[in-house]
């Protein structure tokens, strides 16, 4: 993980050594200025949001973030657990093919589970299967109340039951692959794959409740609060309100928290191609794509400068933002820099609200830049 933004737990660090402050949230806290005046008003004084890089080989936990009203809650009772008071809605954007679970499916595939791999059914239970079997499409609270019912079920199902469980339908899809046969009806590549990173945890079982989803680089998906989702493989730039808030309940070794993402989750299935976040091309320059998300902590811009362009402005936004070279190299130019910037692969900046960059670019295939600031 590359982190870029003030959180405490990982300030980014200035590497310019002619200014005085060591890192950007005590830049920020000495020139407050430099965040626009929406923003600094809107979000006391600090910047509303942290800019990731993430390179996900293994699975990343089962986990959900919390409304504000929860984060407040949780941080005065663990703050061990809960390092800040604030929500964290994110928004991930496919560097490279990407896949991650997210949100719960359409009810009758999570059925056709409940058919398929007798092992869940056993973990849920019959009442409960037959609950959610029965409920209609026509009764969404309904349906909701009944998918709740199962997945706490399975969530917090006695250990050596459900170790017995997951080994029985790891041998038993194990040997349908060995000798050819298609585990699709059991979701069986996934769960082995889970299986090797994570034995014996339950979070296997929660690829037949949550939505695969798979994104293609420059595709989407954004996850507001009590969402259920973990990443699975692939390289994303990610962005988010400024927190560290992570309800884990599942394929981690960290500290799990079953019983208030249970409470927490939002219960509504959808199909995968739902969760995937459009982009919008801008009016005033076809070379950036705007991914605005229905919070007010952040948006992101994706600047894609073809290779015919070599001479290119990064606008003025009245927002403070932080811009990462995915590709590309150029030399940087701005009236509030003291020098020139070489720009690479990997370069990150801060630019204060209302300051522009002028890109003189020196690759021959062009750049791609992401942009995260503040559009209130």
């Amino acid at each position: 993980q590359l982190w870029m933004g003030t959180h405490p737990r990982g300030d980014a660090i200035i590497r310019d050594n002619r200014i005085p402050q060591k890192t950007l949230g005590q830049w920020i806290a000495a020139n407050p200025a430099c965040l626009g005046e929406k923003v600094l008003d809107a979000f006391q004084g600090r910047l509303p949001f942290l800019f990731k890089v993430l390179s996900v080989n293994t699975a990343l936990s089962i986990q959900a973030h919390p409304n504000k009203e929860l984060a407040a809650k949780l941080h005065a009772q663990f703050p061990e657990h809960y390092p800040d008071a604030n929500h964290k809605p994110e928004l991930a954007i496919a560097l490279t093919p990407f896949e991650g679970l997210c949100g719960f499916r359409p009810v009758e595939e999570i059925v056709s589970f409940l058919q398929a791999v007798p092992e869940l059914r056993a973990l849920i239970g019959e009442v409960a299967a037959e609950q959610l079997e029965r409920s209609g499409s026509d009764d969404p609270r309904g349906v909701s109340a009944a998918l709740r019912v199962c997945f706490t079920r399975l969530m917090k199902s006695e250990k050596k039951f459900f170790i017995d469980q997951l080994n029985t339908l790891v041998k038993r899809v194990s040997q349908e692959a060995a000798e050819g046969k298609d585990t699709s009806a059991s979701n069986g590549d996934l769960l082995l794959r889970l299986h090797t990173q994570y034995p014996g945890d339950i979070g296997c079982f929660t690829i037949y409740f949550l939505n695969l989803v798979r994104l293609e680089p420059g595709e989407a998906i954004f996850l507001g609060a009590n969402e259920p989702h973990a990443y699975l493989h692939g390289d994303c730039v990610e962005c988010m309100a400024c927190s560290d808030n992570t309800v884990r309940a599942g394929l981690t070794p960290k500290f799990i928290d079953v019983l208030t993402l249970c409470e927490m989750l939002n219960y509504t299935p959808a199909p995968s191609s739902s969760k995937i976040f459009p982009a919008t091309q801008s009016q005033l320059d076809p070379s950036v794509y705007i991914y605005d998300p229905p919070v007010p902590d952040f948006a992101v811009m994706r600047i894609e400068i073809p290779a015919s362009i070599k001479l290119y402005l990064v606008s003025a936004v009245d927002s403070a933002s932080i811009l990462l070279v995915i590709q590309g190299m150029a030399v940087g130019t701005s009236t509030a820099a003291a020098s020139e910037m070489t720009l690479r692969r990997g370069s990150v900046l801060f630019i204060s609200a209302n300051e522009s960059i002028s890109l003189h670019l020196s690759s021959p295939d062009g750049m791609l830049l992401f942009r995260a600031c503040c559009l209130l």
